[in-house]
């Protein structure tokens, strides 16, 4: 059975940074106590620009109702914080697609286990507007927007997939044998 993720896009612009997807103010919040955990979420993308008028968590709620996120070029570049693919996974985010990511969000999208960072071939940010209704096929490697029908290649993720589905990194050691 092929590994899905169905729903919402909430569109956003190219050097989307870690301030922006969890402003510094919150990073004092401990995302391994649930209730810190949660409110961590309620604040995902609380630091976009003003002209996103509409806000990735509606107020007065912890969960989205865009549980993609479209991007463009360098996704989460700015600091290394961990916060920033927490963040995203605590609001309902199941993944992000984007043409391009900073290494360090990727490589803590694996390592939190939070956030698939799918890449695509194209810039589906300017094809799409916040709202519209996707499908990825994890294992097809692709991005069938709903409306139009239209498939879209995305590269592969590989063995990260794995570490993602399992819950991250230590998830995986523990569930592969390499730690108690």
């Amino acid at each position: 059975m092929d590994n899905i993720i169905k729903g919402k896009v909430f569109v956003v612009g190219d050097n989307i940074d870690t301030d922006q997807i969890i402003p510094a103010q919150y990073l004092n919040l401990v995302p391994t106590i649930k209730e810190e955990y949660e409110k961590l979420g309620s604040y995902a993308l609380c630091g976009l620009p003003d002209e996103h008028k509409l806000r990735y968590i509606a107020e007065g709620k912890t969960k989205t109702d865009y549980p993609i996120i479209v991007g463009g070029n360098n996704f989460g570049c700015g600091s290394s914080r961990e916060h920033a693919p927490i963040s995203l996974g605590a609001a309902g985010c199941k993944a992000v697609i984007a043409n391009s990511f900073a290494r360090i969000f990727f490589r803590n999208c694996i390592a939190t286990g939070e956030v698939f960072p799918v890449e695509s071939e194209e810039s589906l940010r300017k094809l799409l507007k916040t709202g519209d209704e996707v499908e990825i096929n994890l294992d097809r490697k692709t991005v069938k927007i709903i409306a139009t029908g239209k498939i879209y290649a995305t590269r592969d993720l590989g063995a990260v997939k794995e570490v993602i589905d399992a819950g991250g990194i230590f998830n995986y050691a523990r569930k592969s044998g390499m730690i108690k």
